[in-house]
């Protein structure tokens, strides 16, 4: 396939990875988003991605054949445009206005011959049920038949250095055979392995089982953990003799919560589907998101226990948290459960500070002050609290230092220290 000009929707955690690959594997790209700091940022050098360092998107400006703008109008001529934009909830339901704006923008620039593929993640149908009608409407033009509309769910890990864009197999979908031919023939230049399905229904339910498995597994984990705490039994210790099995288990970990975009969001996207179209609840789902979401609340009790059985009330207490962040080693706050757990400790009445190496200052939480990890700030805290375990804190300094430790992600070691 002969495709040079590539219009990539959204310049996020997902859509930026894409559009420095396409740039490095020789596509002309067109990154648009709508905010336009974010644009001007990147048009600077300037990345907010970790997994993109600022020499890497200055190598794909210096080419001239990376281009970000606000404006759909550089869309035209495009040979392949891939959508990544968010899909959050709202109220409970899947928000779907940015797949239906980009759609829409984008229909007009739609031509015969081209492909469009969807990697937001979805309920099974978005593509075909939704999708296809925005861009027909728009363009004028049908599929399949005059272009080519595929889906393939984003598979980006954050922080992961071992599992990247290129090395990860990506699942690929067509609404028909030519259109599945064209999109594993995009990807094939792109990642090291594509993973053909039978239809885009297929494509959009496998990332939402990618996700709900995860979140269905940890919550397990986590009611564990909670009970395992009023059982006096070491949980950790409990996973890590069952992680020597070599078969039929796989290790997941207790943590204070989900966050990000995708686990506290997609399963809820296949519950939602499941009650509106079978009129059925998905109770592992339903039950996985309620424990889930109780974890920064039992955080929350067990530094108030702590602190009481210290002689300390929260209200009044000085409270270091070690990251704000939904996953470790990245600034991605979104529904993270420090987040939570923070709104919480000072509703509470408690001084909260923050070391959080790698989040942007605007999307800090009001009252929180973000400061360095240091002796001295160690010792002033009453209570300081791991909530996400980016490799470069010190937990040595950590454990040896503060007068006591919650740990919500056992790494740290010593007397004062309490464990999740």
């Amino acid at each position: 396939m002969d495709c040079r000009k590539l219009v990539v929707v959204g310049q996020g955690y997902v859509g930026l990875p894409l559009a420095m690959r396409a740039v490095e594997v020789g596509f002309d790209v067109v990154g648009i988003d709508l905010d336009e700091s974010r644009v001007k940022r990147l048009a600077s050098g300037e990345s907010f991605v970790e997994d993109i360092p600022a020499q890497r998107l200055d190598s794909a400006l210096d080419t001239r054949r990376y281009r970000p703008t606000t404006d759909y109008a550089d869309a035209a001529g495009f040979d392949v445009c891939l959508i990544t934009v968010p899909t959050p909830l709202r109220d409970g339901a899947p928000d779907l206005s940015h797949i239906e704006q980009a759609g829409r923008a984008l229909g007009p620039y739609v031509r015969p011959g081209c492909t469009v593929i969807l990697e937001s993640t979805t309920y099974p149908g978005t593509t075909e049920e939704l999708l296809r009608r925005l861009l027909e409407t728009a363009s004028g033009l049908q599929s399949p038949g005059d272009f080519h509309l595929g889906y393939s769910p984003e598979r980006i890990d954050p922080g992961n250095p071992r599992w990247r864009l290129e090395n990860t197999p990506k699942v690929v979908s067509g609404v028909d055979e030519a259109a599945l031919r064209q999109v594993d023939g995009f990807y094939r230049q792109i990642v090291e392995r594509t993973v053909p399905v039978d239809s885009t229904r297929v494509a959009e339910l496998t990332k939402l089982i990618e996700n709900t498995f995860r979140q269905v597994n940890i919550a397990l984990i986590n009611e564990l953990a909670v009970l395992s705490h009023e059982l006096d039994i070491d949980i950790w210790q409990a996973i890590e003799a069952a992680a020597t099995k070599p078969f039929g288990f796989m290790s997941f970990r207790p943590g204070p919560g989900v966050g990000g975009h995708c686990l506290p969001i997609d399963p809820c996207y296949l519950s939602w589907q499941v009650k509106r179209t079978l009129g059925r609840q998905f109770r592992f789902v339903e039950l996985a998101n309620d424990i889930n979401h109780e974890m920064p609340e039992h955080v929350v009790h067990r530094v108030m226990a702590g602190l009481n059985q210290r002689g300390r009330a929260v209200n009044g207490s000085r409270l270091l948290l070690l990251g704000l962040a939904y996953k470790k080693n990245t600034g991605d706050m979104r529904d993270s459960p420090a987040i939570d757990i923070t709104r919480r400790l000072l509703a509470l009445g408690a001084e909260v500070r923050a070391v959080e190496p790698y989040a942007e200052p605007h999307h800090v939480p009001d009252g929180v002050v973000i400061v360095d990890l240091t002796e001295r700030e160690l010792r002033a805290a009453d209570a300081v609290v791991v909530v996400t375990d980016h490799d470069d804190f010190d937990y040595d300094l950590v454990a040896h230092t503060a007068r006591y430790v919650f740990d919500a992600r056992n790494r740290c070691a010593a007397d004062n220290v309490e464990r999740l």
